[in-house]
């Protein structure tokens, strides 16, 4: 492997699109390393980096979101072996797969000297065009991967307005409910997946930015992180009651406007938030 300036290159490739400018010089030395390590196995094809680094927002809190691209032939052989590889890339302190987030192509790695979170999704060549962003490519053979992801544009899901809707109002039931029971735990669990699954997208899309959750929200829609504050809470009945009524305000001026203003689960939900606001108000 040879770096030049700000370009990367590997093995079978020539420069690949340029570094970050905001890279730190341990994710560089890292990812220089994986390159020259990667592009002797035989069975991978290249290497493309995503995140915030096709982004060019990298900071020193950033982790590495790679793409590793498989020969065909080769996948099971190389998911099988995927701990091994990771193990060549540096001091691996743990390792480990990302069912828990629907990905489990995935290896959720943490390295250590530096100590750096970097995950490697293997993915067979002939899926590389599947994808929710264009990552850069850093490394690949004879232009393959170049020549994989031109195959298909980029698509990053909207929001699905009729899914959302159609889960908020038992969300807010069950949020009140735990509240009313003195589940407080949980309920502050409840109000974050508000924010995650609903009120974080569809506020990252009217702001025209990507609705990842609640990714970068501070960055992308410093307008929506400062409503949102509204709909955080300590642990305590009241608090978490303040919150969620903030949650229910936040997403009637999110919520898509062809969808219908009053339901039946809409009106029975927020009756039942009050009838527990009146009850914790009275207990307290």
């Amino acid at each position: 492997m040879k770096a030049r300036s700000e370009e990367l290159r590997g093995e079978g490739s020539g420069p690949r699109n340029a570094a970050p400018p905001s890279l730190p010089a341990a994710h560089r030395r890292f990812l220089a390393g994986a390159i020259e390590k990667l592009s002797r196995d035989e069975r991978l094809v290249g290497l493309a980096a995503g995140g915030s680094y096709a982004g060019g927002t990298m900071d020193a809190f950033s982790d590495l979101d790679l793409v590793v691209a498989v020969e065909p032939p080769a996948c099971a052989d190389v998911m099988a072996d995927r701990r091994r590889i990771a193990e060549t890339l540096g001091t691996l302190l743990a390792a480990f797969t990302g069912e828990h987030v629907g990905e489990p192509r995935l290896l959720i790695c943490l390295f250590d000297e530096p100590l750096l979170h970097v995950d490697l999704k293997f993915v067979a060549l002939d899926d590389v065009a599947e994808r929710v962003e264009d990552p850069a490519v850093v490394w690949e053979r004879d232009g393959r991967v170049t020549r994989a992801l031109a195959r298909r544009k980029a698509t990053y899901p909207a929001p699905d307005a009729r899914w959302i809707e159609e889960r908020y109002w038992t969300w807010v039931h069950y949020t009140a409910a735990k509240i009313g029971r003195g589940e407080l735990f949980e309920a502050l669990g409840c109000l974050a997946l508000l924010r995650e699954k609903a009120l974080g997208p569809l506020g990252l899309a009217r702001a025209g930015a990507r609705p990842s959750g609640v990714r970068r929200i501070e960055i992308e829609a410093p307008g929506l992180a400062r409503e949102l504050r509204r709909t955080a809470a300590g642990y305590g009945a009241a608090e978490c009651l303040r919150a969620l009524r903030a949650c229910v305000e936040l997403y009637e001026s999110l919520r898509a406007p062809d969808q219908p203003v009053e339901t039946a689960a809409r009106r029975a939900a927020l009756d039942y938030l009050s009838e527990i606001e009146r009850a914790c108000g009275a207990a307290g």
